[in-house]
Order: C-alpha cells, then structure tokens, then sequence
C-alpha cells in the first residue's frame, strides 16, 4: 500500500524581498521540504500532494521548488489567482509546470470568500472543466450549496471537498462543528466530488491520539462517499500529533477500514483522482 497524504502545507519565512499578503498569520514556524521529508520517512508516508498556504498570497514558488527537488515524492494543488493579468491563459497551460496536478481555491475567509461571492470566479470552473484540471475547494457549511451548485453546472469537473467544510478555532466545538456535516455528505450524490478527511485530529475536542470521538464522523464519510472517493490526509503542520501516529489513526486504529478500501483511502483513490501515476 502506497501511503499519500491529500495535504501539507511548507512555506517560507515573511521577508522583504518575499513579502506575504496581510490576510491571515500562520500557526507555527516555517516548514520546509528537507523537515518534511524527513517526517515522511519516519511516518513511511511515500507521497504529498503540497497545498500552498493561504498566508503567502497566490504563490507557489515554494511548492515548485519541492518538486523540482524531489519529483518522486511531491505533486501540487497550486493556488490561482482569477484576477490577476493573464489568468486565463495562465490557466490553459497550467499543468505545464513540473509537478503541478490542480488548483486549490479558499474561500473561510471573509476576503477570500469575496471574490467567490462577487462571481470572479465564475469564468475559472468552466475553464479548468474543459482542460481537466481538479480542484481541491474548502467551503464551510453555509455555503457548501454553492460548491454543489458548480459540481452541477459542471459535471466534467472533479472537486475534493477539503477537511470536510470543517471550521478552525479554540472556541469551536466538535458538536456544533459537525452537527451540519449532512451539508457535505449531500454532495456524495454528485460523482465528480469527493471528500477529504484532513485533519480530523484538529476537529474534535477529544485531544488524545487516537482521537476517538473523529472515528464516527470519520466512518459516516466513508459509508457515503465510498472509499474511492475519500481522501485521507493530515495537513501535518497543525496536527496535534506526531507524523506517525496521524498514519496509525487510519490504518491501526479503524477496525473496518481494511483491505482494499484502506489502499483507496491512504493514497490510491486521491492518486486517480487527481491523476498523479506514482
């Protein structure tokens, strides 16, 4: 079994000469390839798909780089920016950069929920439908209708629900987080979109690995989407555990994910999805 994560961020420091946008802070120190990789070998995970952090703008300088450095190991769901001069031409060629899979759009933000609300994004769906290219896509409950709504008018189009529409926060509680979760499963009903079950740990407020009470919430994804369409991942940089031990919560610790449905979930089903042919 091939063991691919869904997400980790790694990023660089906020320097003059590189300087981040002022829209949100990151929640530790940067992280880079060489520290990743290394966890990745201790946790025998053998692929990342790397998702550029919101923090450092539309770039994915870092990103690229990982992958020029090590293309056995590193793809990229890239951030895009629909605005910018150029961005539907940029979005043609798109999957020419080396290691780049998709596009990655955020919108749990007030300024980056703007953009989406406004329609400047409505041009970029059909175009990434007609080229091929998937997108990995965080909508928060409220507004889960709108992710529906373009998994409808554009069924050639594959979405990744990213950490279920989950909301982040020392005052959220793991109730009220997933008392709306139906929003989410509802979208099991289209066969272009799938769910990724990242950062499950971060979600509940049962702080102990294995993190128990994530199981069921875990378990009603997995009987909806069905294991080719869930994606496991861990979005390392925040994980409130070691490496290792969010591998082990999948394949130790979840008595009836087993067999072939456990390969989809660890690594395969996101591989096809997203076309990475390790």
């Amino acid at each position: 079994m091939k063991i691919v994560d869904a997400q980790v961020h790694i990023w660089a420091a906020n320097t003059p000469e590189r300087p981040w946008p002022a829209r949100a802070e990151p929640h530790r120190a940067p992280l880079g390839k060489e520290e990743l990789l290394a966890e990745m070998d201790k946790a025998g995970v053998e692929g990342v798909v790397l998702v550029p952090p919101s923090w450092e703008g539309d770039r994915n300088d870092v990103a690229l780089d990982a992958v020029a450095s090590h293309p056995d190991r590193f793809r990229i769901m890239g951030r895009f920016d629909p605005d910018a001069p150029g961005a539907r031409e940029r979005i043609a060629g798109w999957k020419q950069q080396k290691g780049m899979l998709g596009v990655r759009l955020t919108f749990h933000t007030e300024v980056l929920r703007q953009p989406l609300l406004d329609g400047r994004f409505d041009w970029l769906w059909g175009e990434m439908e007609k080229v091929g290219i998937p997108a990995m896509v965080l909508f928060h409950h409220e507004y889960m209708h709108l992710a529906d709504g373009i998994a409808e008018r554009h069924p050639g189009l594959r979405l990744v629900l990213d950490h279920l529409g989950l909301k982040s926060g020392k005052d959220v509680r793991e109730a009220t987080n997933f008392a709306t979760l139906d929003k989410v499963l509802a979208l099991a009903r289209r066969p272009n979109v799938a769910a990724k079950v990242s950062a499950m740990p971060c979600y509940v407020d049962d702080k102990t690995y294995p993190f128990r009470s994530a199981h069921p919430h875990i378990r009603r994804v997995f009987d909806t989407f069905g294991p080719q369409r869930t994606f496991w991942g861990t979005d390392f940089s925040r994980l409130p555990c070691s490496y290792r031990q969010g591998v082990t919560m999948f394949t130790e610790e979840l008595p009836w994910l087993k067999g072939q449905d456990l390969d989809w979930v660890m690594g395969r089903g996101l591989c096809e999805w997203i076309g990475w042919r390790m």
